[in-house]
């Protein structure tokens, strides 16, 4: 046995660096006209059913809108349902929306397009954790939530050859300190969703969103906070946001809706963000000392003397790199 693996440890990694070398640059020439294909032949969801959860704020509420613009028949699912209801008032121009009700599945006839968008942020050293138990939160509502969906949707799914649409997060492979139980989380989204590719097969199609920085409650300082309480807190937020710049949530939706129906597999919005995939894989000793030198304090200081947060409140570039609603949210701690 020892010694097949050291056969392969000798002949894998060259025959896998040959192999890649003659294959790869076909291949993405393959892929590229097949995107384009999708971009003509994109699908048309005028009068089919989407379902979106997280759908009160942020990239799902949006999502909710960009699907109704395209004449989808919308079953919202969110915690607050006074903030539904009140979507469902407002913004019913487009089409008519469903209120999502328990036991919902029974009375929605088909499942399209299903998107799985709720989300919870969590911002705590690990050591700083009062209460590790209080974050299982973030595992229910981030990776259970999602896989209770699909569970029951699946079904309905394959019946109609249909779509997930799944929001994980560039989180999902870069370490940002102080978020290791919601960088956790949405690994474990992407991976699970990876797997459930193969075991669907072509009767469900899968779309993983990973975006990077977007307007929305997140991107305005709602966190779990090191006690476990849900908090609103801009000041942290400036230190976990940083400089990095944050995106309008309406072209985010946009170009999420524009994928799915592309029939795309994989969507990093914004495209740029992409790049932190390779520096974390080719360079990761690089990006963690980035990540300390921005993010890091000296040992009894307060995380919120930050270099980047200093340099985003000394050079006032927090009002060209976030949008006004982030800047001065509304956000609801409910």
């Amino acid at each position: 046995m020892e010694l097949i693996h050291t056969f392969l440890n000798l002949v894998a990694p060259p025959f896998t660096f040959f192999t890649l070398l003659l294959f790869l640059p076909p291949f993405q020439i393959f892929k590229f006209f097949l995107s384009i294909l999708g971009s003509v032949f994109a699908e048309d969801v005028a009068g089919k059913v989407v379902i979106v959860t997280g759908a009160s704020s942020g990239i799902g509420e949006h999502l909710a809108y960009e699907y109704a613009k395209r004449g989808a028949r919308l079953v919202l699912a969110a915690r607050r349902e006074r903030s539904l209801t009140v979507l469902i008032i407002e913004k019913n121009k487009y089409n008519n929306f469903v209120l999502l009700m328990r036991g919902f599945f029974f009375m929605v006839y088909a499942v399209d397009h299903l998107v799985n968008n709720a989300g919870l942020m969590s911002v705590s050293m690990l050591e700083e954790a009062e209460n590790v138990t209080e974050f299982r939160a973030i595992m229910d509502i981030n990776f259970w939530g999602y896989a209770y969906m699909t569970k029951f949707a699946a079904p309905y799914l394959r019946n109609s050859q249909g779509r997930i649409v799944v929001l994980s997060s560039s989180a999902s492979w870069l370490p940002g300190p102080r978020m290791s139980f919601y960088n956790a989380s949405k690994a474990a989204v992407a991976q699970f969703f990876e797997t459930l590719r193969i075991e669907f097969g072509p009767d469900i199609g899968i779309t993983l969103v990973t975006p990077g920085f977007i307007e929305s409650e997140l991107t305005q300082g709602k966190f779990v906070s090191k006690a476990g309480k849900l908090e609103v807190d801009q000041d942290m937020r400036d230190v976990q946001v940083n400089i990095n710049p944050i995106q309008r949530v309406e072209s985010c939706a946009k170009a999420i809706v524009n994928s799915a129906c592309r029939g795309e597999r994989y969507l990093t919005v914004p495209a740029w963000f992409r790049v932190t995939f390779f520096w974390k894989t080719f360079c990761p000793e690089v990006l963690e000392w980035f990540y300390r030198f921005l993010y890091i304090t000296s040992p009894g200081d307060s995380p919120k003397e930050a270099l980047g947060k200093k340099l985003i409140d000394f050079t006032g570039a927090k009002a060209v790199l976030y949008p006004e609603t982030v800047q001065t949210p509304e956000t609801k701690k409910d």
